[in-house]
Protein backbone atom coordinates (compact mmCIF):
# COMPACT_ATOMS: atom_id res chain seq x y z
CA UNK A 1 0.00 0.00 0.00
CA UNK A 2 1.48 3.35 -1.02
CA UNK A 3 1.70 6.22 1.49
CA UNK A 4 -0.34 9.32 0.81
CA UNK A 5 2.15 12.18 0.26
CA UNK A 6 -0.54 14.75 1.05
CA UNK A 7 -1.38 13.08 4.36
CA UNK A 8 2.28 12.92 5.34
CA UNK A 9 2.73 16.59 4.53
CA UNK A 10 -0.27 17.55 6.66
CA UNK A 11 0.95 15.51 9.61
CA UNK A 12 4.46 16.94 9.23
CA UNK A 13 3.05 20.47 9.10
CA UNK A 14 0.98 19.84 12.25
CA UNK A 15 4.06 18.55 14.06
CA UNK A 16 6.03 21.61 12.99
CA UNK A 17 3.30 23.96 14.17
CA UNK A 18 3.10 22.19 17.50
CA UNK A 19 6.89 22.31 17.83
CA UNK A 20 6.97 26.03 17.04
CA UNK A 21 4.21 26.64 19.59
CA UNK A 22 6.13 24.73 22.24
CA UNK A 23 9.28 26.68 21.40
CA UNK A 24 7.42 29.98 21.71
CA UNK A 25 5.88 28.88 25.01
CA UNK A 26 9.27 27.80 26.31
CA UNK A 27 10.79 31.15 25.29
CA UNK A 28 7.93 32.97 27.01
CA UNK A 29 8.48 30.94 30.19
CA UNK A 30 12.23 31.59 30.04
CA UNK A 31 11.58 35.30 29.56
CA UNK A 32 9.27 35.33 32.58
CA UNK A 33 11.79 33.42 34.65
CA UNK A 34 14.55 35.83 33.65
CA UNK A 35 12.34 38.81 34.46
CA UNK A 36 11.38 37.23 37.78
CA UNK A 37 15.04 36.54 38.55
CA UNK A 38 15.96 40.16 37.80
CA UNK A 39 13.07 41.34 39.98
CA UNK A 40 14.22 39.15 42.87
CA UNK A 41 17.79 40.38 42.44
CA UNK A 42 16.56 43.96 42.57
CA UNK A 43 14.50 43.26 45.69
CA UNK A 44 17.48 41.53 47.29
CA UNK A 45 19.71 44.51 46.49
CA UNK A 46 17.15 46.93 47.92
CA UNK A 47 16.86 44.79 51.06
CA UNK A 48 20.66 44.77 51.44
CA UNK A 49 20.81 48.55 50.98
CA UNK A 50 18.05 49.05 53.53
CA UNK A 51 19.78 46.73 55.98
CA UNK A 52 23.04 48.62 55.52
CA UNK A 53 21.20 51.91 56.02
CA UNK A 54 19.64 50.61 59.25
CA UNK A 55 23.02 49.38 60.50
CA UNK A 56 24.54 52.77 59.70
CA UNK A 57 21.69 54.58 61.45
CA UNK A 58 21.97 52.30 64.50
CA UNK A 59 25.70 53.02 64.75
CA UNK A 60 25.07 56.74 64.46
CA UNK A 61 22.34 56.62 67.12
CA UNK A 62 24.64 54.77 69.52
CA UNK A 63 27.41 57.30 68.91
CA UNK A 64 24.97 60.16 69.44
CA UNK A 65 23.69 58.62 72.67
CA UNK A 66 27.25 58.31 73.98
CA UNK A 67 27.96 61.90 72.95
CA UNK A 68 24.82 63.10 74.74
CA UNK A 69 25.73 61.13 77.86
CA UNK A 70 29.23 62.62 77.77
CA UNK A 71 27.77 66.11 77.41
CA UNK A 72 25.30 65.57 80.28
CA UNK A 73 28.08 64.15 82.45
CA UNK A 74 30.32 67.13 81.68
CA UNK A 75 27.57 69.65 82.42
CA UNK A 76 26.60 67.86 85.64
CA UNK A 77 30.22 68.02 86.76
CA UNK A 78 31.00 71.53 85.54
CA UNK A 79 27.76 73.25 86.48
CA UNK A 80 25.74 71.43 89.13
CA UNK A 81 28.65 69.86 91.04
CA UNK A 82 30.57 73.15 91.17
CA UNK A 83 27.47 75.08 92.18
CA UNK A 84 26.66 72.60 94.95
CA UNK A 85 30.27 72.78 96.12
CA UNK A 86 29.91 76.55 96.27
CA UNK A 87 26.76 76.20 98.35
CA UNK A 88 28.60 73.87 100.71
CA UNK A 89 31.43 76.40 101.13
CA UNK A 90 28.93 79.16 101.87
CA UNK A 91 27.10 77.02 104.43
CA UNK A 92 30.39 76.11 106.10
CA UNK A 93 31.24 79.81 106.31
CA UNK A 94 27.83 80.54 107.84
CA UNK A 95 28.55 78.10 110.65
CA UNK A 96 31.54 80.12 111.79
CA UNK A 97 30.10 83.54 110.92
CA UNK A 98 30.17 86.03 113.75
CA UNK A 99 26.59 86.30 115.00
CA UNK A 100 27.08 90.01 115.58
CA UNK A 101 27.76 90.63 111.90
CA UNK A 102 24.15 90.61 110.77
CA UNK A 103 24.88 92.46 107.54
CA UNK A 104 27.57 89.96 106.52
CA UNK A 105 25.32 87.06 107.47
CA UNK A 106 22.46 88.34 105.30
CA UNK A 107 24.86 88.85 102.42
CA UNK A 108 26.12 85.26 102.62
CA UNK A 109 22.57 83.90 102.86
CA UNK A 110 21.55 85.88 99.77
CA UNK A 111 24.57 84.61 97.86
CA UNK A 112 23.79 81.03 98.88
CA UNK A 113 20.16 81.42 97.79
CA UNK A 114 21.36 82.54 94.34
CA UNK A 115 23.51 79.45 94.03
CA UNK A 116 20.55 77.26 94.99
CA UNK A 117 18.38 79.03 92.41
CA UNK A 118 21.07 78.52 89.78
CA UNK A 119 21.20 74.78 90.58
CA UNK A 120 17.41 74.50 90.33
CA UNK A 121 17.43 76.25 86.95
CA UNK A 122 20.11 73.90 85.63
CA UNK A 123 18.11 70.86 86.78
CA UNK A 124 14.99 72.28 85.14
CA UNK A 125 16.91 72.78 81.89
CA UNK A 126 18.12 69.19 81.91
CA UNK A 127 14.59 67.93 82.60
CA UNK A 128 13.14 70.16 79.87
CA UNK A 129 15.66 68.92 77.30
CA UNK A 130 15.09 65.27 78.19
CA UNK A 131 11.30 65.45 78.35
CA UNK A 132 9.44 68.76 78.80
CA UNK A 133 6.55 68.38 81.24
CA UNK A 134 4.81 71.31 79.56
CA UNK A 135 4.40 69.20 76.40
CA UNK A 136 2.31 66.69 78.35
CA UNK A 137 0.50 69.19 80.56
CA UNK A 138 -0.25 72.13 78.23
CA UNK A 139 0.42 70.91 74.69
CA UNK A 140 2.74 71.29 71.70
CA UNK A 141 2.44 75.04 71.08
CA UNK A 142 3.22 76.13 74.68
CA UNK A 143 6.09 73.61 74.78
CA UNK A 144 7.56 75.08 71.58
CA UNK A 145 7.12 78.62 72.89
CA UNK A 146 8.98 77.69 76.07
CA UNK A 147 11.80 75.93 74.22
CA UNK A 148 12.24 78.74 71.70
CA UNK A 149 12.34 81.35 74.44
CA UNK A 150 15.22 79.51 76.10
CA UNK A 151 16.88 78.90 72.74
CA UNK A 152 16.88 82.60 71.84
CA UNK A 153 18.18 83.51 75.29
CA UNK A 154 21.08 81.05 74.93
CA UNK A 155 22.00 81.70 71.28
CA UNK A 156 20.76 85.20 70.45
CA UNK A 157 19.01 83.82 67.33
CA UNK A 158 15.57 85.36 66.80
CA UNK A 159 12.58 83.12 65.98
CA UNK A 160 9.32 84.06 64.28
CA UNK A 161 6.75 81.43 65.29
CA UNK A 162 3.28 80.92 63.83
CA UNK A 163 1.02 77.96 64.67
CA UNK A 164 -2.54 76.80 64.09
CA UNK A 165 -4.39 75.82 67.32
CA UNK A 166 -5.79 72.74 65.52
CA UNK A 167 -2.39 71.01 65.75
CA UNK A 168 -3.16 70.27 69.40
CA UNK A 169 -5.73 67.72 68.16
CA UNK A 170 -2.87 65.46 67.05
CA UNK A 171 -2.24 62.43 69.19
CA UNK A 172 0.51 62.32 71.80
CA UNK A 173 3.04 60.51 69.58
CA UNK A 174 2.71 62.92 66.63
CA UNK A 175 2.93 66.00 68.86
CA UNK A 176 6.12 64.55 70.32
CA UNK A 177 7.51 63.98 66.81
CA UNK A 178 6.96 67.64 65.88
CA UNK A 179 8.54 68.82 69.14
CA UNK A 180 11.65 66.67 68.62
CA UNK A 181 11.97 67.73 64.97
CA UNK A 182 11.85 71.40 66.00
CA UNK A 183 14.32 70.77 68.82
CA UNK A 184 16.80 68.97 66.56
CA UNK A 185 16.42 71.50 63.74
CA UNK A 186 17.08 74.47 66.02
CA UNK A 187 20.07 72.68 67.55
CA UNK A 188 21.53 72.16 64.07
CA UNK A 189 21.00 75.83 63.23
CA UNK A 190 22.78 76.92 66.40
CA UNK A 191 25.71 74.55 65.80
CA UNK A 192 26.23 74.88 62.05
CA UNK A 193 24.24 77.58 60.25
CA UNK A 194 25.52 80.87 61.71
CA UNK A 195 21.99 82.20 61.25
CA UNK A 196 20.39 85.30 62.78
CA UNK A 197 16.74 84.51 62.13
CA UNK A 198 14.54 81.39 62.06
CA UNK A 199 10.95 81.21 60.82
CA UNK A 200 8.95 78.31 62.22
CA UNK A 201 5.39 77.64 61.07
CA UNK A 202 3.05 74.84 62.14
CA UNK A 203 -0.12 74.65 60.07
CA UNK A 204 -3.14 72.37 59.81
CA UNK A 205 -3.89 71.31 56.24
CA UNK A 206 -6.98 69.43 55.02
CA UNK A 207 -5.60 65.98 55.90
CA UNK A 208 -2.25 66.68 57.50
CA UNK A 209 -0.21 68.97 59.73
CA UNK A 210 2.87 70.61 58.24
CA UNK A 211 5.87 72.10 60.01
CA UNK A 212 8.36 74.32 58.18
CA UNK A 213 11.59 75.58 59.74
CA UNK A 214 13.56 78.08 57.65
CA UNK A 215 16.81 79.81 58.61
CA UNK A 216 18.90 82.50 56.93
CA UNK A 217 22.23 80.83 57.62
CA UNK A 218 24.86 78.89 55.67
CA UNK A 219 23.79 76.20 53.21
CA UNK A 220 25.12 72.63 52.92
CA UNK A 221 24.96 69.69 50.49
CA UNK A 222 21.89 67.77 51.66
CA UNK A 223 22.59 64.44 49.91
CA UNK A 224 26.19 64.34 51.05
CA UNK A 225 25.23 65.02 54.66
CA UNK A 226 22.32 62.56 54.75
CA UNK A 227 24.23 59.66 53.21
CA UNK A 228 27.74 60.31 54.51
CA UNK A 229 29.40 57.32 56.20
CA UNK A 230 30.51 59.52 59.07
CA UNK A 231 27.48 61.69 59.54
CA UNK A 232 28.09 64.67 61.79
CA UNK A 233 24.48 65.78 61.52
CA UNK A 234 22.65 62.84 62.98
CA UNK A 235 19.84 65.27 63.75
CA UNK A 236 18.75 65.14 60.10
CA UNK A 237 18.60 61.34 60.09
CA UNK A 238 16.80 61.30 63.41
CA UNK A 239 14.25 63.84 62.20
CA UNK A 240 13.56 61.86 59.04
CA UNK A 241 13.20 58.58 60.93
CA UNK A 242 10.81 60.12 63.45
CA UNK A 243 8.59 61.65 60.76
CA UNK A 244 8.52 58.51 58.60
CA UNK A 245 7.80 56.39 61.69
CA UNK A 246 4.33 58.01 61.91
CA UNK A 247 3.68 57.81 58.16
CA UNK A 248 4.85 61.34 57.42
CA UNK A 249 7.10 62.98 54.83
CA UNK A 250 10.39 64.74 55.64
CA UNK A 251 12.17 67.19 53.31
CA UNK A 252 15.35 69.26 53.45
CA UNK A 253 16.31 72.03 51.05
CA UNK A 254 19.47 74.08 51.39
CA UNK A 255 20.35 76.85 48.93
CA UNK A 256 23.44 79.04 48.97
CA UNK A 257 22.56 82.60 49.91
CA UNK A 258 19.05 81.60 51.01
CA UNK A 259 19.56 79.21 53.91
CA UNK A 260 17.98 75.90 54.82
CA UNK A 261 14.34 74.85 54.94
CA UNK A 262 13.22 71.74 56.79
CA UNK A 263 9.72 70.39 56.20
CA UNK A 264 7.78 67.74 58.10
CA UNK A 265 4.27 66.71 57.06
CA UNK A 266 2.33 64.21 59.17
CA UNK A 267 -1.14 62.73 58.51
CA UNK A 268 -3.82 64.31 60.69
Amino acid sequence: MKANPRGLSQRYGAVLRKLKQEILQRKAVQKKLKKSEQHHKRLLEEARNMQEHLRHLSRQILLAQEEERKEISRELHDEIAQTLSGINVHLAALKVEDAASTKGLKKRITSTQRLVEKSVNIVHRFARDLRPAILDDLGLIPALHSYMKGFTKRTGIRIHFKASPDVEKLNFIKRTVFYRVAQAALTNVAQHAQASLIKLTLQKKSRSVEMEIKDDGKSFQVERVLFAKKNKRLGLLGMRERVEMVGGRFTVESVKGTGTTIGAEVPF
